[in-house]
């Protein structure tokens, strides 16, 4: 979220120039591959039966407890090396992955990275959900049993119309927020950072087979 306003895979060549396009990739290959939903986004949103809950895609998270990217709490267990009792487990096959919630802003803000991508997705859940009307897309679905969130969350909804709105016009959020002074005080200490996360091209590789 913070990449709409900032330019952080321009301020920080070694370190969100990398992530990012490596999350959208996992992403990507988490909805498509590793849990077979046909179709991808993960991020908190609504229980679309009600409520709300931190969806993610968990091998790829921080949280020691995960975050699922389904409503049965389907979680990889990799294990600590040298750690007793936390030998690395199987990752779980598609088939445990019941109740997929996928929530379209998390497809948006992948747009930067894989426009192609994210665009067909989310017309592929335009075709198959009941997830757009008048007012845009509800926040979530439940992608096994098609029930669709009846609820349109504020700051979703605003990552969604940031997005779009970067794309059409050039940026503009972005020039808005990083003012002289802003650049100046934050712009250093994000280029200083390097993430042992990979090379950009094995992102773009991922991305753009």
């Amino acid at each position: 979220m913070p990449t709409l306003f900032v330019p952080e895979e321009k301020w920080g060549p070694r370190s969100w120039a990398i992530n990012h396009p490596l999350t959208v990739a996992a992403q990507i290959h988490h909805g498509l591959v590793d849990a077979g939903y046909g179709y991808w986004g993960f991020s908190p949103s609504n229980i679309p039966e009600g409520g709300y809950n931190a969806y993610g895609v968990d091998a790829i998270g921080m949280n020691p407890g995960g975050y699922p990217s389904n409503e049965d709490n389907t979680l990889v267990d990799h294990g600590f090396a040298g750690c007793p009792g936390r030998d690395p487990q199987p990752d779980p096959p598609p088939s445990a992955y019941t109740n997929g919630v996928v929530t379209p802003h998390a497809a948006f803000l992948a747009l930067r990275w894989a426009p192609g991508p994210a665009l067909a997705n989310l017309a592929k859940l335009k075709a198959d959900f009941g997830i757009y009307d008048k007012w845009g897309f509800r926040d979530s679905v439940n992608v096994d049993d098609g029930t669709v969130s009846n609820s349109y969350l504020s700051i979703d909804q605003g990552i969604i119309m940031a997005a779009i709105g970067n794309a059409l016009a050039n940026d503009v959020l972005r020039t808005a927020f990083t003012t002289k002074k802003f650049r100046n005080a934050l712009q250093p200490v994000i280029r200083m950072e390097t993430f042992n996360a990979g090379p950009r091209d094995a992102a773009d590789a991922i991305l753009n087979p």
